[in-house]
């Protein structure tokens, strides 16, 4: 991709001493949206209305690199870019676009994006309006204390409804409509007005002293397979260029810097950063997990005083174990996890096996978005067949003796008499739908063991409900069964709060009588009989019919509470039988059930990859 601007072939040039000089010239923002709002594509518009990539080379989602990104309309990887841009008052300015995923799963991605900047872009949708991640991003916006521009997008939809949604912007988010700008990403309306918006509502970072030791946000990474991992990050203080021995803070790692630059879609190497610029560092990082999101830069020989507030660890939250459909693919799975993690530091994997599915992986996720990205992407990138186990939360066990663990595998659930107590994690949920749905929502969080806590009317008949519900009954089908009793209409944002005292059951299936390690679960007490018959229903479905009965039963310890069978084939011993006595026909009857019962004694049942596939891929849906 060769940009054709003029300025872009000069800023191949360019020191960090042009920027230096310019610090009023540059302009650190993001842009933040609910799901589907135009994100994505306000990006493009202000790509293309830059002019740093030919016509040619442009393609749609431009910052979207991966194809699941494309297909579902989210973003995953969030990505950088450095837009030059000569504004009516004749001055250039560099606008940093530091774009942020826009899933739930994602949020300390943004968080820490959004740490490096000084202003923000509230795209809201004209025929939708406010939204649950709508708030919930504003709100982490503010936190960071970001100027907030909202801007109106969708504006030629036969749907859009302007004055409502400058209603709602005004009464739900609290900020000023009038200076709310409207905007079509998709037909390119209103793309001058968000630039200038940025170039004159926006503040210049802050002049940090360029003499002072080194201080530099990292908030994202990524892996090139020449030059290792490409630090995305923000100079807060002082200035980093190549020939730096520099120090990650969280984990007192050095490395000697090879280069340093801008984002354009291509690298553009500069000489140096300075305070309040944004761009990558190049260092020989062979793992992108040494970097860590939300860690602070800085110098060997200098350091800084103290790291930049807001770091902590990425933790997963939803875990699963991934098997191969056929036992030889195992070393092709080895292979292709340690390449996927190369490219996703908050994947967490560790040896696994199975007597029903051989080896395999534990996986830990950062929640089922995660989780199926990750699959999607073993299985299209690395051409893998696999097998997923359903996905269970952490647990927090109390035993007797005062100890404690957090188990979230099945297999390593302790004897339930040395148990004392459990707990898992809650989740605190903001639902908003049109009120017409709150009956129907009410239903759906109540059966899944949620507490209301609050509800209140915002703006256009539209209900904002809280909800507490532990985070096993969301991991599942939640959001699907919320998109549906809302008839698409229902948003949904949640963040995790604490463990609470549960009533945990580890539930078993048993074919012919052998437990299948592959299918047990970890469920509430309350849960475990619906859990246990669906899985039994799909089982008895899928499993192949023998020459003998086949019981499919589900248990909790020793006590069985569901079941299913599978009938036998039964050949029609009594069809020589022409008349006679009725003792003769009674008598084959009990040789050949004899026979039956000596054969399921002895018989294998060998349950097919679709079986599994059945209970495990969707388990309520």
């Amino acid at each position: 991709m060769i940009p054709q601007n003029s300025f872009f072939e000069a800023g191949r040039e360019c020191s960090s001493g042009d920027f230096e000089l310019n610090m009023k010239n540059i302009r650190n923002f993001s842009i933040i949206a609910h799901i589907d709002h135009g994100k994505s594509t306000l990006a493009d518009r202000l790509i293309q209305a830059t002019d740093i990539i030919s016509d040619r080379d442009f393609h749609d989602q431009i910052l979207d690199s991966m194809d699941i990104e494309r297909e579902r309309g989210i973003t995953i990887k969030s990505q950088t870019v450095c837009l030059p841009y000569t504004a009516k008052d004749g001055q250039t300015y560099f606008l940093n676009l530091i774009d942020t995923p826009g899933h739930v799963d994602f949020s300390y991605e943004v968080s820490r994006a959004l740490a490096s900047c000084e202003g923000a872009l509230l795209l809201v949708d004209a025929s939708q309006g406010v939204e649950a991640q709508t708030l919930a991003n504003l709100y982490l916006a503010l936190e960071h204390d970001l100027e907030i521009i909202p801007v109106i997008n969708k504006i030629d939809l036969p749907s859009a409804d302007i004055e409502r949604v400058r209603k709602q912007i005004e009464d739900d988010l609290g900020l000023d409509s009038e200076t709310a700008i409207l905007a079509s990403a998709k037909d390119g309306i209103g793309i001058e007005d968000v630039l200038e918006g940025i170039v004159n509502r926006l503040p210049p970072p802050l002049s940090g002293d360029a003499e002072a030791p080194l201080k530099a946000l990292i908030f994202d990474s990524h892996y090139d397979p020449f030059r290792g991992t490409i630090v995305h990050l923000r100079v807060s203080q002082g200035k980093i260029k190549a020939g730096d021995v520099i120090s990650f803070m969280s984990n007192n790692a050095s490395y000697k810097v090879e280069e340093v630059g801008i984002f354009q879609i291509v690298r553009v190497p500069a000489k140096s950063l300075s305070a309040g610029q944004v761009g990558y560092m190049i260092a020989g990082i062979k793992t992108v997990s040494d970097t860590r999101c939300g860690d602070t830069i800085t110098l060997k020989k200098q350091p800084c005083d103290s790291p930049m507030s807001g770091f902590k660890e990425t933790k997963p939250v939803v875990f699963s174990s991934i098997y191969p459909v056929a036992s030889d693919g195992y070393e092709d799975l080895v292979i292709a996890l340690e390449k996927l993690k190369l490219n996703d530091a908050s994947l967490i994997y560790e040896k696994d096996s199975s007597a029903a599915l051989g080896f395999g992986f534990r996986c830990g996720f950062l929640g089922l978005l995660h989780l199926e990205v990750v699959q999607e992407r073993l299985e299209r990138e690395y051409d893998l067949s696999l097998i997923l186990t359903a996905p269970s939360v952490q647990y927090e066990i109390i035993m007797n003796d005062g100890s404690s663990e957090i188990i979230d595998n099945p297999a390593l659930y302790p004897d339930p008499t040395r148990i004392q107590t459990t707990k898992e994690p809650f989740i605190r949920a903001a639902i908003i739908i049109p009120d017409r749905y709150m009956g129907a929502v009410m239903s759906l969080c109540l059966e899944r063991r949620g507490i209301n806590k609050n509800y209140q009317y915002l703006t256009n008949n539209r209900l904002e409900m809280i909800f507490e519900i532990p985070l096993a009954e969301v991991v599942y089908d939640f959001y699907d069964r919320l998109k549906s009793v809302t008839q698409g209409y229902g948003s949904f944002d949640y963040d995790i709060i604490d463990y609470r005292e549960t009533d945990l059951v580890k539930t078993d299936i048993l074919i012919n009588g052998e437990r299948v390690d592959a299918l047990s679960q970890l469920v509430h007490r309350d849960r475990s009989v619906e859990r246990a018959r669906l899985a039994c229903e799909r089982l008895r479905d899928e499993i192949p019919r023998q020459m003998f009965k086949i019981a499919i039963q589900g248990a909790i310890g020793a006590k069985i509470i569901a079941r299913k069978t599978v009938s036998p084939f039964r050949k029609d011993v009594t069809a020589k039988c022409y008349g006679g006595d009725i003792s003769r026909k009674r008598k084959l009857l009990e040789k050949q059930k004899k026979g039956k019962k000596r054969m399921k004694m002895v018989g294998q049942v060998m349950i097919p990859q679709a079986a599994f596939l059945s209970v495990l891929k969707t388990d309520n849906s």
